[in-house]
């Protein structure tokens, strides 16, 4: 049976399975959906055309599917939509998207989003990563997976931060970080490739050689992008245990708008 604390405020329009626990003095709206084994904590709000997937926990007092902190949000019913076995921590605010972009702010699965973190409206984040405490994504950001953000590290609206890539603490991020990419600093600057986070994901020595050379390619070289970009491709020949690592990142530099930090 659902187990809900007799404190807690629940529309009768919302729909939550059977096994989902609901914590005292929680809110929950009208238009909210909950999966199974899904564990909400005390002084949780939980609004907005909201989808949550099965065995999340969320800690007491965030505040979850919010409208868009955008003064050209008029009210449409823009949504949240939240995988599952993800871990949201205190205090932490999502937001749901606007008509302006994809109207839907998203978060995959398996994701640690620890105190006080933000994500805002139409953020569109990938599965396995790690937020720290107040990590920061203004409106529009995408994040890919297994990406890193460290604590207070803040972002800037439209930016794109890569699979693998990890962000350092405190730092002011106003352009694209590619895949794999360390970037820190105030404003960020790239400081070589995330080798210990590539090694406890299982890459072999060959696939962290070849993104190596790439970030050499494009760091290093004094070559343009365009023609790092060139170099990548023929790295990716040139290393077939690889390839699709250095594809990741040559795939990348072709759909940054922002420009890439360096």
């Amino acid at each position: 049976m659902t187990i809900i604390h007799p404190t807690a405020i629940i529309d009768s329009r919302a729909e939550l399975d059977d096994s989902v626990e609901v914590g005292a003095y929680s809110i929950i709206g009208p238009n909210v959906r909950v999966g199974a084994r899904t564990r909400i904590g005390p002084h949780v709000v939980i609004d907005g055309h909201t989808t949550i997937g099965c065995d999340n926990q969320f800690f007491q007092f965030s505040s979850i599917g919010g409208p868009p902190q955008d003064k050209k949000h008029g009210g449409e019913p823009t949504g949240l939509e939240i995988g599952d076995r993800n871990l949201v921590r205190e205090f932490c605010t999502f937001n749901c998207g606007t008509a302006q972009d994809a109207g839907v702010t998203r978060i995959g699965s398996d994701n640690w989003l620890l105190a006080y973190v933000h994500i805002a409206h139409d953020c569109q984040v990938g599965s396995n990563t790690i937020f720290s405490n107040n990590a920061t994504l203004a409106g529009h950001v995408h994040v890919g997976d297994w990406v890193i953000m460290s604590g207070f590290a803040a972002v800037h609206q439209f930016c794109k931060i890569g699979d693998h890539a990890f962000v350092g603490m405190n730092t002011s991020l106003t352009q694209d970080v590619p895949p794999f990419v360390l970037a820190s600093g105030h404003p960020a600057e790239p400081h070589g490739i995330n080798i210990e986070g590539l090694k406890r994901r299982g890459f072999s020595r060959e696939q962290i050689n070849a993104l190596r050379n790439a970030y050499k390619l494009i760091y290093k070289s004094g070559l343009t992008l365009e023609q790092a970009k060139q170099e990548l491709a023929a790295l990716e020949a040139a290393a077939p245990e690889a390839a699709a690592a250095v594809g990741l990142m040559r795939g990348f530099l072709d759909t940054s708008n922002r420009g890439i930090v360096r």
